[in-house]
């Protein structure tokens, strides 16, 4: 029995693309002057917009691999879309995006 790859979902792809327009993943030092590149965002680390008043928060890219960010994504993605030009918005109240993560970076 041979064992086959998967494909990646259009999902996925939509995906990578987001985090290639507003992160730093990929990026190098002679490209910070590109319009539309965030400036603020480390290496690694995505911009996000959560809560009412859409407040901006940079998260690292690794939190994409943990179950509970990626079940916000699907929200994110069943609610808005993918397609966003500065950043992720993340249908979540705040307070609970916030522990979320702080839970998520311990186990980083």
């Amino acid at each position: 029995m041979a064992i086959t790859k998967t494909t990646k979902s259009p999902q996925t792809a939509v995906l990578k693309h987001l985090l290639k327009r507003c992160s730093s993943l990929g990026r190098n030092k002679t490209h910070y002057d590109q319009p539309g590149l965030p400036f603020d965002v480390p290496k690694g680390h995505f911009v996000v917009y959560v809560g009412q008043h859409r407040t901006r928060h940079i998260v690292p890219i690794k939190f994409l691999d943990h179950p509970p960010f990626q079940i916000l994504l699907q929200q994110a993605a069943e609610e808005f879309g993918f397609d966003h030009d500065r950043g992720l918005t993340i249908p979540c109240d705040e307070q609970v995006f916030l522990a979320l993560t702080s839970s998520l970076l311990t186990q980083l």
